[in-house]
C-alpha cells in the first residue's frame, strides 16, 4: 500500500490558486501564457513569498486555510429570500445557530445536512448587515436586495409607486471647469449646486459630476481627479470659502492673503493654474480657519458644535486622512524629503505607531486644518445634492468613483494591510496602447477583502454614496478582474487578478438601497461574456456611447430603438472626443500627435488614413440620423468643421434607457474633450474651464435651446416595461 502522496506546489500553481490568470487572452486573441518571474514578484506583493520550495509550500498552506472553508470568514454576502450555503468543512450537523437580524429581531435554528453537503441556513427576507452566531463565532451576514436601487426606483420615490416610470435625462459635468464669480480659478461645489438647481428647472433629472475624491493639499501639481489620495474623502480644492461662513468673511479671509488681484486673475484663465490657484485657495482657507478658531471655537458657537460633530461621526479613518497630510507636507518641506510615504522614516509609516500619535499632539493646529477643511467640503457638496432634490431632480448628483487611488496617498497609508503593495493597476497592450498602461493606481486586496469582512471596501461605497443619489464606478471590469504591474515594470508585464465578483455586486445593491442611489458601470472596453447580463441581474446600469454602438460588423450606427434598454446612453465621455471634436478629426490628430498613431502595412500616412477612415464614419453616423428621423433627409453630410450636434444629441435622446446623460462640452458644441489618455503635458487634460459662469450659460440661446430640445426629446422615448416591474427592499 502506497503512502498518499502530497500535491505539488509550483509558483503557477499557487498563483492561479491566489486568483490570478496564468494565460490570458489578448486583443488579437492569442494565448499568452504569463512567466513565471511575473507571478512570482506579484505573489510576493500579495504576501505570498515563493522564492523556494519551502516559501511556496509556505505560502500554499496559508492561502489553503483562508479558502478551505474550514473556518467561516468574518462576512458572508447573501441575497434576500434565497437560500444561505455555508461550508460544510466549517459546520457540525446538528450544530445550533443564531441570527440576530439589524431590526432585532431573532432566528434560532439547527444545521441537518448531511454530513460532507453545504449547511443551508433558511432563507432571510430582510436585507441588512446582519450576525450569525455558531458556537462562540460570530459572523456578519450581508443580505443584499436583488438588485441595486434604480432610476425607476427614484422616479416613484419623486412622485409616488403608482407613478408610470419617464424618461430621464442629465448633464455630466466637470466640476473643476465650472465656472463662478468669485470662485479663484477652479470650479466649485457652489457652482455645482447652481448647475444642479438651473439644470432641474430645464427638465434634467440628474447630474453626473468628475470625480470629488480627496487630492494631496501639499502637491498642487497632482490634479488628475482619476488618481487621488483616498477615495474616502473630499477634494478641498472645491470648496466655495464664502459658503459657510458669508461673504463678508471670505472678503477678510482673502484680504489677509493680500492676493485679490491675483484671485481674480485665475479666474480670468481659460485654463487652470492647479499648482499656483491650488496654493491661493488653501491660503483663503487657512486664514478662514484661523478666525474660526479665535471666533467661534473658543465659543462654542453652533458652527463649532457642527464641525465638532462632523469630526467624531468621521471617527477614526478621517483623523487618519488629517494626520497624513499634515505629516506629507512636513515630509516634503525637509530637505530632500519624499511625499511618497513609503520612502518616509519608518515609524512614520505605520499610522497606529506611536511616533505618528506623537506628530499629531505636537500638530494638532495643523491638523484640525486638514478636518476643518474636510468639513467644508463636506457640507459643500451636501448642500448641491439637497440643491437638486429640492429643485426637483429625481436622481440629483451622481458621483464618479475612481478604480483605484494613488499608492503615495492617505488612503494606501492608512488602510495600508487592505491595499496591494509595490503594483499598479493598470491594461495590458492592446490595439490601440501596444505597450500597454500602468496607472500608478492601487486598490485592495483581494485577500484582505476576505480575511477583513469586506470593510475597507464597505467603508468606501458609503464614502462614495454619501452625498449622491447615484455612482459611476469607473472601469467597472474591475470589480471581476485587474491588470496588475509590479511598480517598476513594463505594463506588458502583468496579470489579471480576479475579484470576488458576486460578493462586491451584492454589497453594492445593499448600500446602494441603503442611500437610495442609483449605479451606473463603467462596462466599455473588452467586455468578458455575461460580465453584461450580470451587472443587469443586480439592476447596474452599464454605459452605451454614440462612437461605439455600430452595427453590421461596422457598416453602420445602430439606430436609436437598438440601443441597450437597461444601459445609460451618452454621446462621449470624458476620455472620448465631444461631438464636435470627432467630426472633425481632431482627436486624431490629436493622437498622432503624442505618438499614438501606428505605422501602416501599406505605407500610407496614418493621420491621413485615419482621416479618411473618419469621413466614411461621417457619412454613416448621417445616415443614421437621417434614419432616426433627427435629419433633414436628402441632405449631405456636414463638412467637417460644422458638427451636426444638436442632431447628435437628439439622435441618443431618442435611446430607449432609463437615463441619458449628456456632456456638458456637447451641450456647448467644444472641440476639445476634457482628457486625452496617454498624454501627460501634451494635452492640458484636467484643465479646461467653461467659457460663462453658471448663471450666464442658461441665458445662452444656444445652449438652452439646446436643453429644451433634449427635454422634448427625451419625454417622447420609450422606456422599457421592466424598468416598471420593480418593487421596493425592506432596507433597514
Amino acid at each position: 500500500m502506497s503512502a498518499t502522496r502530497r500535491p505539488t506546489h509550483t509558483i503557477v500553481t499557487l498563483a492561479a490558486r491566489a486568483g490570478f490568470e496564468v494565460e490570458w487572452r489578448d486583443a488579437h486573441h492569442t494565448t499568452q501564457h504569463v512567466p513565471e518571474n511575473t507571478l512570482a514578484v506579484l505573489l510576493e506583493r500579495m504576501g505570498l513569498p515563493c522564492a523556494n520550495a519551502t516559501q511556496i509550500r509556505q505560502s500554499a498552506a496559508a492561502l489553503e486555510a483562508e479558502l478551505s472553508g474550514r473556518k467561516l470568514p468574518p462576512l458572508m454576502t447573501a441575497e434576500v429570500e434565497r437560500g444561505i450555503a455555508l461550508p460544510a468543512a466549517a459546520i457540525k450537523s446538528g450544530s445550533h445557530y443564531r441570527v440576530e437580524l439589524e431590526s432585532g429581531s431573532i432566528i434560532d435554528g439547527r444545521f441537518t445536512a448531511p454530513k460532507g453537503e453545504e449547511a443551508l441556513l433558511a432563507p432571510i427576507d430582510e436585507p441588512g448587515y446582519h450576525t450569525l452566531v455558531i458556537n462562540e463565532q460570530r459572523v456578519t451576514l450581508a443580505v443584499a436586495p436583488s438588485r441595486c436601487y434604480t432610476a425607476a426606483d427614484a422616479w416613484r420615490t419623486l412622485h409616488g409607486e403608482s407613478a408610470q416610470t419617464q424618461p430621464l435625462w442629465g448633464i455630466a459635468a466637470q466640476l473643476y471647469g465650472l465656472r463662478r464669480t468669485g470662485d479663484g480659478g477652479i470650479g466649485d461645489y457652489s457652482a455645482l449646486a447652481q448647475m444642479a438647481v438651473e439644470s432641474a428647472k430645464r427638465g434634467a433629472h440628474a447630474l453626473a459630476v468628475s470625480p470629488t475624491h480627496a487630492m494631496f493639499s501639499a502637491e498642487p501639481n497632482r490634479f488628475s481627479p482619476y488618481s487621488p489620495s483616498s477615495r474616502l474623502w473630499l477634494n478641498v480644492t472645491h470648496i466655495d470659502p464664502a459658503a459657510v461662513f458669508g461673504a463678508p468673511a471670505a472678503r477678510a479671509a482673502l484680504e489677509a492673503t493680500e492676493a485679490t488681484d491675483a484671485w481674480s486673475r485665475f479666474e480670468d484663465l481659460p485654463l487652470i493654474d492647479w499648482p499656483n490657484a491650488v496654493v491661493l485657495k488653501l491660503k483663503v482657507l487657512r486664514a478662514l480657519y484661523e478666525n474660526f478658531c479665535t471666533q467661534e471655537r473658543t465659543q462654542g458657537t453652533p458652527h463649532a458644535l457642527e464641525f465638532h460633530g462632523f469630526c467624531e461621526r468621521a471617527g477614526r479613518a478621517l483623523e487618519d486622512h488629517a494626520r497624513f497630510e499634515a505629516l506629507q507636507a512636513v515630509q516634503l518641506s525637509q530637505e530632500g524629503g519624499n511625499g511618497h510615504w513609503r520612502n518616509w522614516p519608518e515609524a512614520l509609516r505605520d499610522p497606529r505607531s506611536p511616533e505618528v500619535e506623537a506628530f499629531a499632539e505636537a500638530h494638532r493646529h495643523e491638523v484640525d486644518f486638514h478636518l476643518f477643511l474636510q468639513w467644508l467640503a463636506a457640507k459643500g457638496v451636501s448642500h448641491a445634492q439637497h440643491a437638486a432634490r429640492d429643485a426637483g431632480m429625481a436622481v440629483g448628483l451622481i458621483a464618479d468613483l475612481a478604480v483605484g487611488c494613488d499608492s503615495a496617498g492617505s488612503h494606501a497609508w492608512s488602510y495600508r494591510d487592505d491595499m496591494l503593495q509595490g503594483v499598479s493597476v493598470g491594461a495590458p497592450p492592446d490595439l490601440f496602447n501596444q505597450a500597454g498602461q500602468a496607472w500608478g493606481l492601487t486598490t485592495f486586496s483581494p485577500r484582505a477583502m476576505r480575511t477583513q469582512g469586506f470593510s475597507a471596501f464597505i467603508d468606501m461605497l458609503r464614502a462614495a454614496f454619501a452625498h449622491a443619489g447615484g455612482i459611476r464606478i469607473d472601469h467597472i471590469l474591475g470589480l471581476r478582474r485587474l491588470w496588475l504591474v509590479p511598480e517598476g515594470e513594463s505594463a506588458r508585464n502583468g496579470a489579471y487578478l480576479r475579484y470576488p465578483l458576486e460578493d462586491m455586486l451584492r454589497l453594492i445593491a445593499l448600500e446602494s438601497w441603503r442611500h437610495r442611489a442609483i449605479v451606473i458601470g463603467e462596462d466599455l472596453g473588452t467586455v468578458p461574456p455575461g460580465f453584461r447580463e450580470r451587472l443587469d441581474e443586480h439592476g447596474i446600469a452599464g454605459i452605451r456611447v454614440l462612437w461605439f454602438e455600430s452595427a453590421e460588423g461596422g457598416k453602420c450606427f445602430k439606430p436609436p430603438h437598438a440601443w441597450d434598454r437597461n444601459a445609460v446612453g451618452t454621446t462621449t465621455t470624458h476620455d472620448l472626443p465631444t461631438v464636435a471634436g470627432w467630426w472633425r478629426g481632431s482627436d486624431i490628430t490629436w493622437r498622432n500627435k503624442i505618438g499614438q498613431t501606428m505605422a501602416r502595412a501599406d505605407g500610407r500616412d496614418p493621420e491621413e488614413a485615419a482621416q479618411q477612415e473618419r469621413a466614411e464614419d461621417r457619412a454613416l453616423l448621417w445616415r443614421a440620423f437621417q434614419q432616426a428621423g433627427v435629419a433633414a433627409p436628402e441632405v449631405e453630410a456636414p463638412p467637417p468643421d460644422n458638427a451636426p450636434v444638436d442632431e447628435a444629441l437628439a439622435f441618443v435622446a431618442a435611446t430607449p434607457g432609463p437615463l441619458v446623460t449628456f456632456p456638458l462640452e456637447d451641450l456647448l458644441a467644444h472641440v476639445e474633450q476634457p482628457n486625452l489618455p496617454g498624454s501627460i503635458d501634451e494635452h492640458p487634460n484636467w484643465r479646461r474651464r467653461v467659457t460663462l459662469p453658471v448663471d450666464e450659460l442658461f441665458e445662452d440661446d444656444t445652449f438652452s435651446d439646446r436643453l429644451l430640445t433634449v427635454d422634448r426629446a427625451r419625454r417622447t422615448a420609450t422606456v422599457p416595461a421592466s424598468s416598471n416591474a420593480s418593487s421596493e427592499p425592506d432596507t433597514p
